[in-house]
């Protein structure tokens, strides 16, 4: 996965530090929350971690990305930095995203490009 883009996870919001890494392809280190040069510092470690796991909630919060959390479904949708969802105000232009159609198919926007769409967002409650 592309560091930075939105993503759709199928598990509650604690996971492993390995996954951190994976969905949000950042690392937890001793200095913080580390991508490449960069890193956020983690001011409440035990507000972060647990012993049940890393809290993805927080996790966001300190990246700046926003998160809805679905435990009904067992889902977790986190949404871009704030850096390219304001891109892609200014630019008109939507980033690229992928989810689940209703038989469980993965399919991303970017798969459609130069054809016309219509994206209906709903939901049941």
């Amino acid at each position: 996965m592309e560091a930075g883009q939105a993503v759709v996870i199928e598990s509650p919001p604690l996971v492993t530090p390995e996954q951190v890494e994976e969905y949000l392809g950042w690392t937890l280190k001793p200095e913080g929350l580390c991508r490449d040069e960069r890193c956020v510092l983690v001011p409440d470690r035990d507000a972060l971690h647990t012993d049940d796991g890393v809290d993805l909630r927080v996790v966001t919060d300190l990246l700046d990305r926003p998160i809805v959390v679905d435990r009904e479904a067992g889902l977790v949708a986190i949404g871009a930095e704030r850096s390219q969802r304001l891109g892609a105000v200014r630019d008109a232009k939507a980033p690229d995203f992928s989810l689940p159609d209703l038989n469980g198919d993965w399919h991303s926007f970017a798969d459609h490009r130069s054809k016309k769409k219509l994206l209906v967002a709903f939901s049941s409650w």
